[in-house]
């Protein structure tokens, strides 16, 4: 880790908080992770073939995540290797980082959540809960909308900030975009469904390795600044292997127990129902208040992950 990649990536979250991506800019452009996604789009359909041999499937998608990771990376090496040295070059390397900080983003999709859930707008609550989760909104009840919520910011607190701003940190504007199309790689492609079960198994579990630390990490940042540490450390410790994903649970764990509430727990999807294991079980379900009370915590862990990279960029 270096004082200049962490420097690099203070100015990336500082972009982030005060612009996101800006509506104008991705109508002109569009934003650097969905040109990753067309790559991925690309890929899959050329080389996932259906009734293909499982083993050579799985070749193929090794094949395919390590090209769209290692075109990713390279061109941020080329990039790097273009820019100037000194600061003028870590704020043009910020500039080229910022849009694979997703701060704002998160934030402003959980609001749009929170405002009508605690309004009583139980279908519009529905619609934009619709936007971060994969489960079936309509069978969802205030609770159900509120716990899918705080999971989401809980998850994705850790993939969407945490883990690029990591990998930034210790890499430079490589390690963000890296991590940016491994995180890409699995939402598209690394999950069960009958197509990308083989194909994707490479990008699930380089995801995996990848949030290795960062998940428990955000779980930790979560737990220490909330106001019932203890708690939220013991419940992270006992639940978080609980959860079906090996780093999800670490965050989401956290949160529930610093909030005093359950997460997690069964979930209908569009065709299934998945049977899950609560999180902090016992403890009430959460209500909408408690949206506001998780991002009053998520304001203040990214002002700790600011202070942790300004600290190091003076290092």
């Amino acid at each position: 880790m270096t004082g200049d990649a962490a420097a690099v990536m203070l100015v990336a979250l500082a972009l982030d908080a005060a612009l996101g991506w800006p509506p104008a800019l991705f109508a002109a452009i569009g934003h650097p992770v969905t040109w990753i996604g067309a790559l991925i789009g690309r890929l899959d359909r050329w080389l996932n073939i259906d009734g293909a041999d499982p083993t050579l499937t799985r070749l193929a998608g090794l094949v395919a995540a390590l090209a769209v990771i290692g075109l990713a990376g390279g061109l941020a090496v080329l990039a790097m290797a273009l820019l100037p040295g000194g600061w003028p070059g870590a704020v043009l390397a910020g500039i080229l980082a910022w849009p694979f900080v997703a701060m704002r983003s998160l934030r402003s999709h959980v609001e749009a959540v929170a405002a009508p859930l605690a309004a009583g707008d139980l279908a519009g609550a529905r619609a934009a809960v619709a936007m971060i989760v994969g489960r079936d909104p309509a069978r969802l009840d205030r609770a159900g909308v509120a716990r899918a919520t705080l999971e989401s910011l809980a998850e994705n607190t850790s993939d969407g900030v945490v883990a690029p701003l990591f990998w930034g940190a210790i890499f430079g504007l490589p390690g963000i975009v890296a991590y940016k199309a491994v995180n890409t790689l699995d939402s598209m492609i690394g999950h069960h469904s009958a197509r990308h079960r083989h194909f994707g198994w490479a990008a699930a579990r380089i995801d995996d390795l990848a949030n290795l630390l960062p998940a428990r990490l955000t779980g930790l940042i979560f737990a220490l600044l909330s106001a019932r540490p203890r708690p939220a450390l013991a419940v992270m410790w006992r639940d978080a292997r609980r959860h079906r994903s090996p780093n999800a649970g670490w965050p989401e764990a956290a949160l529930a127990g610093a909030l005093g509430i359950r997460l997690s727990g069964p979930r209908v999807y569009a065709d299934s129902v998945a049977d899950e294991p609560w999180l902090n079980p016992g403890a009430p379900d959460p209500q909408p208040a408690d949206i506001g009370r998780a991002l009053g915590l998520y304001r203040m862990v990214m002002v700790a992950l600011a202070v942790i990279l300004a600290t190091l960029g003076l290092v």
